[in-house]
Parts: structure tokens; sequence; C-alpha cells
């Protein structure tokens, strides 16, 4: 088998023939393009500091309907759950017994009064006789003594017979307060008792209503830190407005006010207490009820509104944001937001006025990397969550182009996505 051997200079032309082909196709590949990201520019407003906490309701007043002597219970006088008066009688046990103690009472009363006047009258005869030496100074002194005697058993007899009457006063069991009275726990021919204060049922005024909420410690001492650094402002605990959120979800409709806040924190829950009180004509809210308030504690006039779409967290749980520079660079930003509201986070720490928050497209880019910024186009749901948020979250929050005198149309809409 015969091998031709090539020449050497069409082996070395060849190989540049394909080197400049392959430098050819790297050089005419096109270059690669800036991702384009959407982004909000924020700038600071104020925003409503509200506290949302659970809660249970409390009767303004409450009044236990209880035995003061003892006795069969003749009958019933009202109906169960109904409104009563105070001073309405509800009960009436047998007086016979204490009728008799009253007429014995009044009894042994004029038998100390007819003492009284025999013996007054002998110390007044004995006083003359005994200027006269008629009589000894220890019969004067002996009748004298019997005249005080006789005195203290009146006084006594007195008192015997107010208590027979107060005794037979409390055979009719009255309300103490207005309200509406709740289930009977005795029926007519039952045995109560003083000595057991056997309980007979309970009145319970329900308009105006208490709610007794929960709040923990560490927020209301970061609450007051925050209004004496001057971040927040209020106009005292009587002045903050609270509105109540029902068990089923809805708004309850009669706006409350705070009446105080408990200066003790329990020792196993870390909470304090904060009362607020509520009208309540249509016995919407009763005693017992789970019920969550929000408090308005202030305005906080620095904080930044930024939608939810454009805040992360990372592993710890730290809030973070990605925001274009001003050499068109990605930075990474760690926030500190405080609550939300609607579709938007509020942050109070981590961004400056006029920072540009990408919102659309931050999959797609990473810190330290060069984008094109363009105004956030959102979705018409996220649009309208932000809308809902209020005045403050369409202020607070405008696009970059809009920022910077861009066309009306693509501002608001810019705007309204925030």
């Amino acid at each position: 088998m015969r091998v031709e051997r090539v020449p050497f200079r069409l082996i070395t032309a060849a190989t540049a023939a394909v080197l400049l082909a392959a430098c050819g196709q790297k050089q005419s590949a096109p270059p690669q393009q800036t991702p384009e990201v959407g982004i909000v520019t924020v700038q600071p407003s104020a925003v409503p500091v509200t506290t949302e906490l659970p809660g249970r309701t409390n009767a303004f007043l409450v009044a236990q309907v209880r035995a003061r002597v003892d006795g069969i219970v003749l009958r019933r006088e009202f109906t169960e759950g109904s409104q009563v008066k105070v001073g309405q009688r509800l009960y009436k046990i047998d007086p016979a017994p204490y009728i008799a103690a009253l007429n014995s009472a009044k009894a042994t009363l004029a038998n100390a009064e007819a003492t009284l006047k025999s013996t007054t009258a002998q110390a007044n005869r004995f006083k003359v006789l005994v200027a006269a030496n008629a009589v000894s100074k220890q019969d004067y002194d002996n009748a004298v003594a019997s005249e005080g005697v006789a005195a203290a058993n009146v006084q006594s007899g007195k008192a015997a017979v107010d208590t027979a009457q107060i005794n037979l006063g409390y055979t009719d069991v009255v309300s103490p307060i207005t309200g509406q009275v709740g289930i009977s726990q005795v029926t007519p021919g039952a045995y109560v008792q003083a000595s057991a204060a056997t309980l007979m049922s309970t009145v319970q005024q329900l308009d105006p209503v208490y709610v007794d909420l929960t709040q923990s410690s560490l927020d209301g001492l970061k609450l007051r830190r925050d209004v004496q650094e001057g971040r927040l402002k209020t106009n005292g605990p009587d002045a903050a407005k609270v509105t109540l959120i029902l068990e089923d979800g809805r708004a309850y409709s009669e706006p409350g006010k705070l009446q105080f806040s408990d200066v003790t924190v329990d020792q196993t829950t870390g909470s304090v207490t904060i009362r607020a009180i509520f009208p309540n004509p249509s016995r919407v809210l009763l005693p017992g009820m789970f019920v969550r308030a929000r408090i308005e504690e202030g305005v906080n006039e620095k904080a930044f509104i930024v939608p939810q779409v454009g805040v992360t967290h990372d592993q710890k749980g730290q809030a973070t944001a990605l925001v274009v520079g001003a050499d068109d660079k990605v930075e990474l930003r760690p926030l500190v937001t405080s609550a939300a509201q609607g579709t938007n986070w509020i942050v109070e720490g981590g961004l400056n006025p006029g920072d540009r928050v990408i919102v659309q497209g931050t999959d797609k880019v990473r810190p330290g990397q060069p984008v094109k910024p363009v105004p956030a186009q959102l979705p018409a749901a996220l649009a309208s969550g932000a809308a809902a948020s209020g005045a403050a979250a369409a202020s607070g929050v405008q696009s970059a182009q809009g920022a910077s005198g861009a066309q009306p149309a693509q501002a608001a809409s810019a705007a309204s996505g925030a």
C-alpha cells in the first residue's frame, strides 16, 4: 500500500484557515445585553403606626345576686335574659321567721323602755330624798345605776329592731345594678343560706363594655422609645383610636378609646394588660368574646412604603431588597420592616429618600451587576391592593421615571402599582 505525503506548506495553510474562521465567528458574536429591571422610587411619607392585639370582652359592671338570709325561695319575679333596674325585686324569700323576729325585738324594746321610765322616776325621787337624808347615799347610787342599765337596754332593743328589719328586708332579693340578668341559679322552693352566700343569679351591664387586651412588654418598650426619640407623634393614650375586629373577621361599627395600661408586667407571660372601652347599644359584644383590637398609636413621618414583591427574606429571616445605585449597579440592602399595609411593606430602616427599589426582574440580576432601570408596570391586583392601603402609600412610592419627569401616565401607573 502506498502512502502519499502531503506537503508541510499545505498543512500549515489549512490550519491557519481553520483558526481564522474560528476567530471570525468569535468576533461576530453579539455582545451581552444589560438586563432591564422594573423599579419604583421611594420617598418618606407619614404612615399611621397601628398595633393589633388580642383580647376578650368584659362587662362594664358585674353584680352577683346572692342570698343574705336563710330561707325558702317563694317565687322568682323576673324573666331570664331581660333588662332589670337597680332596686327591682328578683326573688322573694319566705319572710315569716323574720317577721316574728322583728315583732319579738319590738316587744323587747317596749319592755326596756318601760323599765327605763320606772328606774328614771325612782332615781329622780331618790335624788330629792338623799338631799334630806331620807334615804341613804347607797340607795340613790343604786337607783341611778338601774336607770343607766335600763337606758342601755333600750339602745340594745332598738339595735335588735333595726337588725330584724334589715333581715326582713333581705327577704326581698333586689338587683344591685341596672343591667341584663342571666340564668337563675335557684328555683322556687329552694333553700338558700346566708352563711354559704348562695348564688342566685348575675346581673351585668353591657353598655358600654370593656375589652382587655394583651401586649408584650417589648412592644410597649419600643413604642415608648419611639415617642421619646421623636419618630412617633401621639396625642396621648386617652385620644388613641381603637377599632375592633370580631370573631367572624368583620369590623365592629362603634369606635372605642383606651382607658389605661397596667403598670405591672406579668412575670409568667411577659405581657401587660391594656383596657379599652366600647359603646355597645345593640348588645353585639357579649362578655367573654375573643376579639382583636387595632390601636392607632401615632404617626411615623419617616417611613417608606415598598411593594411586597420587591422585598425578600434571607435564611435568617432578615428582610432585604435589591436597589439600583447611582452607577446603575445592583445593591443588596437589609431592611427594617414594621408591618404590612395592604400589598406593601412599611420600611423603617435600610432605605434613603430617592432610592430605586427593584420590584420586577429580581430573579435575573445579582448584586454588583449593571442593569437598565425602567418604571415598574405592576399587575392590576397589586396595583389595586396598593391603592386600598391609603393615600400615604400612593404618595410615598413613585416610579423612577415619574420622579425624574417621565410621562404622566407611566408615573401614575408606577405609583398606583406601589
